[in-house]
């Protein structure tokens, strides 16, 4: 296959991963979904899909949590297993080449969202002073695509043109406490993200369930799996301890003999 049409659709599955939301988080920005489409086009789909479960356990915890931004797990993704597959590597080579990959995109990434996606937030603003629905729906799209479908597709596209040598170098060029930065950042900000998140959700109500669960993790060694299930049960026992202990209102609505409604019987 000539090497444009090849960048041509991988820069197509780029972007179509990016457009997820269309769908309803359909998760098609998972390694394991954008790997397989990629060994698809190169036509190894036995290879994309080994490496896609090998780069989604890499990057299992990359998920949008609050003001965190993740690294860009597509790109990284999409080249990574075009660069091993295509010099018929193994799974290490998609590892190595996709982490940093991912890292330095998304500072494309960020570009975008500072420099393009304002234009059209601003523009969305308007449209909703003028009660124009339509107009803030289409600045919704296009805000997306503009500012960040199209820049990582064209990312993926042209460098896959330019060959993995020459990504590989750009990559070495960088200096290692950029890189060290980087790697410590992408650690630091899903912590940040859930700090955001506990921010708002936590009140003396629940913050019992949270020492819980971090009790459980901590101090007893129980895996997330565990923890899930534990919890699932007991929101159930709770729920259902509550409802079956919800007080029923009685003898509401009684006409009085003047015709109006008597409220005076009720017990709660």
């Amino acid at each position: 296959m000539n090497i444009y049409i090849t960048a041509l659709l991988f820069a197509l599955v780029a972007m179509l991963a990016n457009g997820e939301y269309f769908l309803g988080s359909s998760m098609l920005s998972r390694p394991l979904v954008t790997c397989t489409l990629t060994g698809l086009v190169m036509g190894d789909v036995t290879a994309g899909i080994i490496m896609g479960a090998t780069l989604e356990l890499a990057f299992i915890g990359s998920f949008s949590i609050g003001a965190s931004i993740p690294p860009e797990i597509i790109s990284g993704s999409v080249l990574g297993t075009a660069f091993a597959i295509g010099a018929n590597e193994s799974t290490a080579v998609a590892l190595t080449l996709g982490i940093p990959i991912a890292s330095l995109v998304l500072i494309v990434k960020n570009f975008g969202f500072l420099t393009i996606l304002p234009y059209f937030v601003h523009k969305a603003d308007a449209y909703a002073e003028e009660d124009n629905s339509k107009g803030i729906e289409r600045m919704n799209i296009l805000g997306g695509f503009f500012a960040v479908n199209l820049p990582i597709g064209l990312v993926v596209g042209i460098s896959y043109v330019l060959g993995s040598p020459f990504v590989t170098t750009v990559l070495e060029a960088i200096p290692e406490f950029v890189i060290n930065g980087l790697g410590i950042a992408t650690g630091l900000l899903p912590a940040f993200g859930f700090a955001l998140l506990l921010q708002m959700m936590v009140n003396k109500n629940n913050v019992m369930y949270f020492v819980l669960g971090f009790a459980l993790a901590v101090y007893l060694g129980v895996p997330l799996t565990g923890i899930a299930i534990f919890t699932t049960i007991l929101a159930l026992i709770i729920t259902q301890f509550s409802s079956k202990n919800t007080p029923v209102a009685e003898n509401v609505g009684q006409i009085n003999n003047n015709g109006g409604i008597n409220y005076e019987d009720e017990e709660f």
